[in-house]
Formats: C-alpha cells, structure tokens, sequence
C-alpha cells in the first residue's frame, strides 16, 4: 500500500519533498479492518508532522482509500521487531471527510488579515462545547465563512460519529419545522436535541422566518447548557440584526466572534493556484493574474475554472489564450450574492407550473418530478450545496435521491439542447431573482 500511496502523493508533492518527509514512515495497513497504523522513526519526527503534514496527509488518504478507513500514529514504531520503550500512540480516529474534503484548515487561503478567526476556528475543532461556545463566523459573501465551519465540522467528525453533527442552513431548519414535522414544534426541537453538535449557515435568514426566533434560543440553551459545541455563520456582526429577539441576540454575545475579511487579490491568486494544482489546469501566471483581478467572489471563480477544466476535458487539452480569452468573454460578469436554493426553487416552480409544497413533497407525476430533478441540479450546480443538505432543503429526501437526480440531469443535457437552452434560461431568472 506505501508504494502505490506515493506514486499518489507525486501529483501534489516533489520527489525532494516525499524522500524527506514520506519515505522514513512505516505502515502497518489492514484492509480487513480498515486501518492504517503510521510509524514515526522518532518523537521529533512525530511532532513535526503533526504541526505540518498531518491534515494534508489525511486528506490524500481519504482521496486514495475512500471513506470507512480509520488511521493511528505511533513512535519508535520498530520496537514490535526489536523489542524497546513503549510504543506511545494517538487514540485512534477516522480519516472521513462527511462535509466534503475540499473544506479542510489546510485549504483555507489566509493572510495577516484572517490568521485569528482560522486559529479560533482550530481550537475549536479541538475543545469542542467547552472553551467557544457557540463560534460565530461573520463576513461577506465569498470570504469562506461556510469553508471555515465545515472545516470545523469535518475536523470533529474524525473524533465523534457524523451522525451527530447537525450542519444546514437557516432556510433547511425552517424546512425541519414547517415540513419535516408539518409545524410540530415539540418534534422538531426534540429532533434537533438529539444531535451533539449544531452548524446553523447564513443565520442572517432567520430575519424571514420570525416564528421561530423563540425556537432557537430554546435549542441555544439546550446545547450552551449540555456543553454540545454550536457554530453560526453570518454576512454581519450580530449586533447589527435590529430583528433579532433580545434574548436570541443576548445568548449569541455569550461565545466568540470573530469577523473574515473580503478576500484581497494575493488570496485569490493562492485560491486559483491551489484550484489549478487541484484540477491540474496549467493556467500561466498572467492568466492566473487576470481571473483573480476580474472575479473576486470565491463561488464564481470556481464556475469559471470548472468552465476552463472542462474545455480541457471536453474539447482540447491544450487550451490557447485565444480559448481562454473566449471563455472568459461569454462568463457574466456580475455574481449574485443573495441567491438561496428557496429562491431557485422558486423559480423552477414557476416555469413549470408547480406548487411549491408538490416541489418538496412526494409526488412523482412526470411534471413535478422533472421540476423537482432540475430544481435539485440548479442548487447544486450554482450554489454548490451538499447532497445531504438538498435532500434536507427538498424536504427530507435522502442524499441518494438528490445524488440520482443531479447526475440525471448533468447526463440529459449532455444530447438534449432543450433541456442545455432551458437550464441556461432558469439560471438567468435565479440570478436575476436573487440580485
């Protein structure tokens, strides 16, 4: 397994760099358990990784191994052979990335600027329930708040089971309530209660839903009084919501807040560069240069390199400046910052003349389930949502499901240029809506 391990790891690291770091590291790896024990020559050596290598480690192995493995360190590891000191080893934890791997500590670009709110964020992960609690990140659009919280989530799912973890959006809890549980209020709390862990995204949307207000300062006391870790992410500083409920916004002051700031041009440059290593697009230095300096949301510069890695894919591999000139001249513009998979929802039901509960409930006639397929699609190709949090937003569907229908249509539209023309128009509506 170490062999073929490295010739993985030499897509993302020089041969130099795997001779220093990789090459002392021993395996003890059983596929029938699912385990990978890594030896350390020494303590140093130990320390060193942990502090450095560790989280980028694991998240190549998962991306090698796939889900289900589970990993532990050990120093002096030959003692097994030879006989010496006691090995000292980590409690063993798993290598999952349930909140998607691409949101790790390792791949949030800072600088001077965000170095405080990503440390908090690790300790965090660390203390969970019992040092920051609840952590609120506040920022603008495409500063990483959402990255910053699912890396915590995915940090604390290597510990606790997943489970446990309960992470959505304002617009998902109210589907919870008004859905899931049909307005049973009791149920829905109870639900919620359950969980160990609370990630509430864009707790700004709170503002539509007044109602449940009193809601959340219950579930806010359930977990500040349990010591369950809770984490909100938000576009302001919470003492500029004047329609929060005093009580809410009282209990919200208890934790820590801290504040991301827009993403400045060196952080673009280093998003590109990663996504192009990532993507192995060999984009030049003057064309990296370009897109960070004419696109500054984090969630359209992806939509425009996926644009320039499928050309890759689809057309030519070598794509010119003449290609990269053209695509970028068809990209729009203008990003919209306030669009939700509600408001896209919407505008699906209204092209296809369906009702908005038919949309996330269970029907299947041909009219309703194509709306609710492409609605599905549209979230997650614009909004770039998880499979489990659509299933929860289209009401309580399971991720499979969602995952069906994305791919669905994403092969349809590939022979059918109704459907291409069609899905084009619905995303102009959704920008203009949520513009």
């Amino acid at each position: 397994m170490k062999q073929p391990f490295r010739q993985h790891l030499k897509q993302s690291f020089s041969e130099d760099e795997l001779k220093r770091w990789y090459d002392p590291l021993e395996f003890v790896f059983s596929e029938e358990s699912r385990r990978l024990v890594v030896q350390f020559p020494h303590a140093f050596f130990a320390k060193w990784f942990e502090d450095s290598l560790q989280s980028v480690f694991e998240s190549q192995l998962n991306m090698f191994l796939g889900d289900g493995f589970s990993i532990s360190y050990e120093t002096n590891g030959n003692h097994q052979r030879q006989g010496g000191a006691p090995v000292t080893a980590t409690v063993t934890k798993k290598i999952d990335f349930p909140f998607d791997r691409q949101f790790t500590f390792d791949t949030f670009l800072i600088n001077k600027k965000n170095y405080f709110p990503l440390a908090s964020a690790r300790e965090v992960a660390k203390q969970s329930g019992s040092l920051f609690n609840p952590f609120i990140i506040c920022g603008p659009n495409g500063s990483g708040k959402t990255h910053l919280m699912k890396a915590v989530a995915n940090e604390i799912s290597k510990h606790h089971d997943c489970s446990k973890i309960f992470l959505g959006s304002m617009d998902e809890v109210n589907n919870l309530y008004s859905v899931k549980f049909k307005g049973d209020s009791f149920r829905a709390r109870n639900y919620l209660f359950d969980y160990d862990f609370l990630f509430i995204d864009d707790l700004q949307q709170i503002r539509e839903y007044p109602s449940l207000q009193p809601e959340v300062v219950n579930i806010f006391n359930h977990f500040y009084d349990n010591k369950k870790q809770m984490v909100f992410t938000c576009r302001d500083k919470v003492s500029a919501y004047d329609f929060l409920d005093a009580d809410l916004q009282s209990r919200l002051g208890w934790g820590l807040i801290v504040t991301l700031k827009e993403p400045d041009l060196e952080i673009r440059v280093g998003y590109i560069q990663q996504q192009c290593r990532y993507k192995k697009l060999p984009l030049t230095k003057e064309q990296v240069l370009t897109l960070a300096q004419r696109f500054s949301d984090f969630r359209y510069l992806q939509g425009v390199l996926l644009k320039l890695f499928a050309f890759r894919e689809l057309v030519r591999k070598d794509l010119s400046q003449k290609d990269f000139e053209h695509i970028l001249s068809n990209t729009e513009e203008k990003t919209t910052d306030d669009l939700t998979p509600k408001k896209i929802m919407q505008v699906v039901c209204e092209h296809f003349s369906v009702n908005y509960k038919d949309l996330i409930g269970s029907k299947r006639h041909q009219q309703i389930a194509q709306a609710r397929q492409v609605a599905m699609f549209l979230c997650r190709d614009m909004l770039n949502v998880s499979y489990p949090a659509l299933g929860r937003t289209f009401g309580g569907k399971d991720h499979s499901t969602v995952l069906y229908s994305v791919k669905k249509i994403e092969q349809l539209q590939l022979d059918d240029n109704d459907l291409k023309q069609m899905l084009k128009t619905l995303k102009k509506k959704c920008r203009m809506s949520g513009g």
